[in-house]
């Protein structure tokens, strides 16, 4: 295997629970790129002494990103490979590596990110619900009130949803989940890919009375709004006010409007301010 020619930064997946789970390129990459950066130098150490891999590692976690971009940038430029890694799982997604990313995409400098295991997606694939369309989610907001507010601008969303959570939270965000959803078919997975891998579906009530550990990672994915009117059929305007219907603020609707059509805010404002005047 060999590297870019230009001196890039390679985003590298880690395993999420047992070590084996790192593909063949991942473990190549990481010989050979000059530098790694990882989010637990004592995390990636047990990594990478599993297969014998001797490394340059720098610490580099959502504390300091932001001073370590000129450092990535100054190793890009004086010719050197650099590899990102977190603790577990895909850089960026739920974990930090996205201001580097952007900084160095800024100053033209090729970035790779190579395919491996990330926890979302087999805990997607064996809830049994409707694997696509998906939107992940990662973690909510901790603070109970503003995850209310996160939770009420998802509850009409017709898709899977997909959330991260700690063990210490999981029954309130259970909880909060079941006060605004309804109680909606769920599936939370804990420990993917480790000994003690678990999958519990059902309502979310059966769930929250179901008895299992409360402890490991957790994924928690939630069936999607069965909706009862079809947007497309209704106008901007007529789909604004369905919200505002529903409870939402003027504004909370247009956000809503906007997101599920996927078009700028801007534009559903516009169209419902002119139909007001």
């Amino acid at each position: 295997m060999m590297l870019m020619d230009k001196p890039s930064l390679y985003l590298i997946p880690t395993p999420i629970g047992n070590l084996d789970d790192i593909t063949i390129r991942g473990l190549k990459t990481l010989e050979l790129v000059d530098v790694i950066l990882c989010e637990d130098t004592r995390e990636t150490s047990k990594l990478l002494s599993k297969y014998n891999i001797k490394n340059k590692l720098v610490s580099c976690h959502e504390f300091n990103e932001d001073k370590m971009k000129d450092k990535v940038l100054g190793f890009l430029e004086s010719g050197l490979n650099v590899g990102l890694v977190t603790d577990q799982g895909t850089p960026l997604i739920s974990d930090p590596g996205y201001r580097i990313v952007d900084y160095i995409s800024s100053h033209d400098y090729n970035i790779v990110s190579l395919p491996g295991a990330t926890a979302f997606v087999p805990a997607l694939t064996i809830s049994a619900l409707a694997p696509q369309p998906f939107t992940f989610y990662g973690f909510l907001n901790a603070k109970k009130n503003k995850q209310i507010k996160e939770l009420e601008t998802l509850r009409n969303h017709p898709y899977t949803l997909i959330f991260y959570e700690a063990p210490h939270r999981l029954i309130d965000t259970l909880n909060n989940i079941k006060d605004v959803f309804g109680d909606r078919n769920i599936c939370v997975v804990r420990e993917i890919s480790k000994k003690y891998e678990q999958a519990i579906r059902g309502k979310i009530s059966e769930v929250l009375a179901s008895d299992f550990p409360i402890k490991g990672e957790f994924v928690i994915v939630v069936e999607g709004a069965k909706l009862e009117f079809d947007f497309n059929s209704m106008s901007i305007v007529e789909h604004v006010n369905y919200y505002i219907k529903d409870g939402n603020t003027k504004n909370d609707a247009i956000k809503l409007v906007a997101k599920e059509r996927g078009i700028p805010k801007s534009i559903v404002y516009k169209e419902y301010l002119d139909n007001n005047k």
